[in-house]
């Protein structure tokens, strides 16, 4: 968005256009032995760049009585001096006035539209931000607070009872409590990746990756806190590079397969899919359980809580509304997309990320791993 000048900057434009715009007609008159109309064009061409380029209106409308003057004395016979005696001149006069104060207005207008529109943008952007720490905060607060009473309650429980509890008893509140901490610590990573983007331009410190090597980091780190989970991994038999925060891609990775292996009920492996295509990157997760209720689909990543079809009731710390709010925000972040959507049996879940391909010398379909 243009800028208020001073007076002298916007004096220094108009000259500095003048000069220049009467200096390339003078030398276009030299070359063109009937140049009459195309020396209006020039300074037509002067206006705009005027008017673009000052920021105000005044300036424009200066130019515009200058290059009327400015055609009669330096263009029109006798040359180097005033003659508005010519027959049929006013008239000539009153049009080129008119068509460059007509010029100048609509490029004055052009210019205050683009800033209105620069600011309307701005605004819009800012209240997605706003719209987003709110649905951040309001995920936190809930999701937090639900394993935190659960495992105060069972620390509670445990203490005032630990006497007359069995062996196995014991073992069940503990196991709670491990889940409830488990829970917390994947939502404060959550949240501290949120941390590693720039608020003001939405950006990340981007390095280039090889896409198989995050993947696998990401099943590593997964499996730790899952190992009970079943995952066919499916990968590009090319070297995939791709500039990316390896560290949020992972936990957008984790936060998806996560996502599948709590809440789907997957009767089969869950699925992960990395492919090159059209110098993108597409991942794609993909479970064959219940599949995601119709209604949450339109809000699945804007921080609302996350339930299955069948599961609608699901305890609120189990919601991943949070985890996939920030995902939307990491891939956002890259420059790519995320989706998700049902499938004849079950959900997936996919993303894209720009791409630079590097052909490896042997010819394969594709490389697949169970885990």
């Amino acid at each position: 968005m243009l800028k208020n000048l001073t007076h002298r900057q916007n004096l220094a434009i108009f000259l500095a256009t003048s000069l220049g715009i009467t200096m390339v007609a003078l030398m276009f008159q030299e070359m063109i032995a009937n140049p009459d109309v195309n020396i209006t064009m020039f300074y037509i061409l002067g206006i705009v760049i005027v008017a673009r380029y000052t920021s105000d209106y005044i300036w424009g409308l200066l130019y515009a009585v200058l290059s009327v003057f400015s055609v009669n004395y330096f263009f029109t016979f006798p040359y180097h001096t005033f003659n508005l005696s010519l027959e049929g001149y006013p008239i000539t006069f009153a049009a080129m006035l008119i068509i460059y104060v007509i010029t100048s207005a609509m490029t004055t207008d052009l210019k205050k539209q683009a800033q209105i529109l620069a600011k309307q943008e701005k605004e819009l952007a800012e209240a997605q931000k706003e719209k987003m720490r709110a649905n951040l905060l309001r995920a936190v607060s809930h999701d937090l607070r639900t394993p935190l009473t659960g495992i105060i309650g069972n620390s509670e429980s445990y203490l005032e009872m630990e006497d007359s509890l069995s062996k196995e008893e014991k073992r069940e509140i503990i196991e709670n409590i491990a889940n409830d901490a488990n829970w917390l610590l994947n939502m404060v990573e959550n949240l501290l990746s949120v941390t590693r983007i720039d608020n003001d331009t939405t950006s990340v410190n981007k390095s280039l990756e090889a896409v198989d090597e995050v993947v696998s980091s990401a099943v590593v780190r997964f499996k730790k806190r899952f190992p009970d989970a079943k995952l066919k991994i499916f990968l590009s038999d090319d070297v995939v590079m791709a500039m990316m925060d390896p560290m949020l891609i992972e936990q957008v990775i984790i936060n998806i397969l996560q996502n599948a292996h709590v809440h789907s009920k997957s009767v089969q492996p869950i699925e992960l899919h990395v492919e090159y295509s059209d110098d993108k990157i597409w991942f794609s997760i993909r479970d064959y359980g219940v599949g995601i209720s119709e209604n949450k689909l339109e809000t699945l990543f804007e921080g609302e809580s996350y339930s299955k079809k069948e599961d609608d009731n699901t305890d609120g710390y189990k919601g991943m509304g949070i985890g996939l709010s920030i995902c939307k925000t990491i891939i956002k972040a890259h420059g790519g997309d995320i989706k998700a959507k049902n499938l004849d049996i079950g959900s997936e879940f996919y993303f894209d990320l720009p791409a630079e391909k590097e052909d490896m010398s042997y010819d394969a379909e594709s490389i697949s791993s169970d885990y």
